[in-house]
């Protein structure tokens, strides 16, 4: 006897088959992570940098808009490695 879950994954495979990727395949969705990793580290380093240094000569309104701002970046690297990364997946299929 099936449990829900086993039943439930039968059911999403059916809809949305997986595919499975190569070592290259893998490794090219790798490079891409890495590569955003970076820029994500790199803006984090150089933001949090200036957000201390605007805290520290008390300019608490221009540190509160750099932390909106990394906030934003790190949002928009983010979302331009999953859109990457989704273009690479829909390559495989073809």
């Amino acid at each position: 006897m099936k449990s829900a879950y086993e039943l439930a994954m039968e059911r999403l495979e059916k809809g949305s088959p997986s595919i499975s990727l190569s070592a290259d395949q893998k490794r090219e969705i790798a490079e891409i992570d890495s590569v955003y990793r970076a820029k994500i580290a790199e803006k984090e380093l150089f933001l949090k940098d200036q957000i201390r240094k605007a805290r520290n000569a008390g300019n608490l309104e221009e540190a509160e808009s750099l932390e909106k701002q990394l906030v934003s970046e790190v949002r928009r690297l983010r979302e331009d490695c999953e859109a990457k990364k989704e273009k690479l997946r829909a390559s495989f299929r073809k």
